[in-house]
């Protein structure tokens, strides 16, 4: 005898199924950050940036400026979390890759952290033109850190909100002095009369870059910053002491310290908990 009541309720289930799964293919959980692919101008040819927003942006959203290291890129695990948790929280965020990084223009011997600064200068007049966004944050790591924070002493707290460092790699002008570079074993030559290319981690440094850093007011200049501040540094950093990143902290009274005790430099073995701290900064800061 057929059980029309099962049987109804077996066809139900299977379109309740179909539903469900339909769903989750055109509407997948969570929600996915609206990212927009941006070309902008820089100090030595144009930038690749890509604009992470809120799904839900209100007016005059703030905005996080983020900065990669040495040899980095936008796309970096670090950097991409920061985005991602940013957004969930409501906050934009620009990634971009520095000239000759990543999908930047530009040659790597001619890259130096004064023209750096002034490629993320140039994005940040960007992003202040753009009436969708209001207060701005920068977050920098390594020495995309050091770029960021000189960056914040030369555009004061008025256009610059917040800054957050990661392993903030101030220790370049100490290495510069000492004839090194961030801390890599090898004699690279008289640091008064630096060679004109020197080899590092498979790319080739210009002999500006090396001049350039000797005579660089890193702390000079990011002493000029007066709003609030985060350091995040590891313990296990063997490229960037930690003690870089206790002098920021001791320098900028406004500023919190996060010490992560065996972090290495890329903020391993736990990246998603190092990139959470920025997050939760930014949120009691900018919002």
């Amino acid at each position: 005898m057929i059980n029309h009541k099962k049987m109804h309720i077996q066809m139900r289930f299977r379109q309740a199924l179909w539903v469900f799964l339909l769903a989750t293919i055109l509407f997948p959980f969570g929600t996915e950050a609206k990212s927009e692919r941006l070309i902008i101008q820089g100090d030595h040819g144009k930038l690749v940036a890509d604009l992470q927003t809120p799904d839900a942006m209100r007016e005059r959203c703030p905005i996080v400026i983020i900065c990669h290291g040495f040899t980095g890129n936008r796309n970096e695990p670090l950097l991409r979390k920061i985005a991602d948790g940013l957004e969930a929280k409501g906050i934009a965020s620009i990634r971009f890759d520095f000239n000759a990084h990543g999908e930047s223009e530009g040659k790597f011997e001619e890259m130096t952290i004064p023209n750096e600064i002034e490629d993320a200068r140039l994005i940040f007049e960007h992003i202040s033109a753009d009436a969708r966004f209001g207060r701005i944050g920068l977050v920098g790591h390594s020495q995309g850190g050091v770029v960021a924070s000189m960056l914040a002493g030369k555009l004061g707290k008025r256009n610059i909100k917040a800054v957050a460092l990661y392993a903030p790699a101030a220790v370049i002008r100490d290495d510069a002095i000492r004839g090194s570079i961030l801390n890599q074993p090898g004699d690279h030559g008289d640091p008064l009369d630096p060679p004109e290319y020197i080899e590092i981690w498979g790319h080739r440094i210009g002999r500006n870059y090396v001049t350039t850093a000797f005579w660089l007011p890193i702390y000079e200049t990011a002493a000029l910053y007066k709003g609030p501040a985060c350091i995040v540094h590891g313990t296990a950093d063997r490229i960037v002491p930690y003690t870089y990143g206790l002098r920021y902290h001791q320098m900028w009274k406004k500023s919190e310290y996060h010490q992560l005790d065996r972090f290495d430099h890329g903020f391993n073995p736990d990246v998603p908990r190092a990139a959470a701290i920025s997050v939760d900064f930014f949120v009691r800061s900018l919002r």
